[in-house]
């Protein structure tokens, strides 16, 4: 069952596309919904995308497309929404896509280790990123430091972005909080009742814990890199 707002914004994504083709950007859907952030608009995504009632198009920022409609909108029940979403959709001239530029802000939480462990700093900073780079669920943000992960493509000043989840499967790149106080990204293993945590770099040994030290925090989804 969709909440309202999960069914607003499916109701203006569904007329957007019958009216031009196109799917709205995350600040046009920002607006319609009248929400503060694009985090929002991702978040209300990410949920209709898990139910299944829409997918985004691989290796294109701004395309998304409907897969089906909930019962209450194909009878025509579906509530209008407050601000009239279909009057912004109606008479909207067809135009060629658009290069994507929409960027979300996600929460940035201080400094990661490629090394060994280190704090992870809860601040209250935000990190643009652009929504192409962030599939499905939440996400934050953190800033490598250290380059035992430089093998995998990971290196010092990096920001990793980081997919919420307490579940890993045997070799993904995770972030592991290690003794409920450090944390650090590397590439998890389970050995019996232990887990590994292993680096991408020869200069580095593999850290053993006992499983119940280690809890996972997030996975890999992705890196911003900046070019100084």
């Amino acid at each position: 069952m969709l909440t309202a707002k999960q069914h607003e914004l499916l109701r203006f994504i569904h007329e957007r596309l019958e009216e031009t083709g196109i799917s709205p950007s995350f600040e046009e859907m920002k607006e319609a919904l009248d929400l503060k952030s694009k985090s929002g608009v991702h978040r209300l995504i990410s949920a209709l995308e898990e139910r299944g009632f829409i997918r985004r198009l691989p290796n294109r920022a701004r395309a998304l497309e409907v897969l089906k409609m909930p019962d209450s909108a194909i009878a025509g029940s579906m509530p209008k929404p407050a601000n009239d979403l279909g009057a912004r959709t109606t008479n909207v001239p067809a135009q060629m896509p658009e290069a994507a530029n929409d960027v979300i802000d996600i929460p940035l939480h201080g400094r990661i280790a490629a090394g060994a462990p280190i704090e992870a700093l809860e601040d209250h900073q935000s990190l643009p990123v652009p929504a192409a780079l962030l599939g499905p669920g939440e996400h934050f943000a953190l800033e490598v430091s250290g380059d035992s992960m430089i093998e995998a493509g990971i290196f010092d000043g990096d920001y990793a972005l980081i997919r919420r989840s307490d579940t890993a499967r045997d070799g993904d790149i995770v972030v592991a909080l290690v003794e409920n106080e450090e944390a650090t990204l590397k590439y998890l293993w389970r050995e019996g009742g232990r887990i590994r945590l292993d680096p991408a770099n020869a200069s580095y040994e593999p850290q053993l814990y006992e499983s119940r030290a280690v809890q996972v925090q997030g996975k890999l989804a992705g890196l911003l890199r900046r070019y100084h």
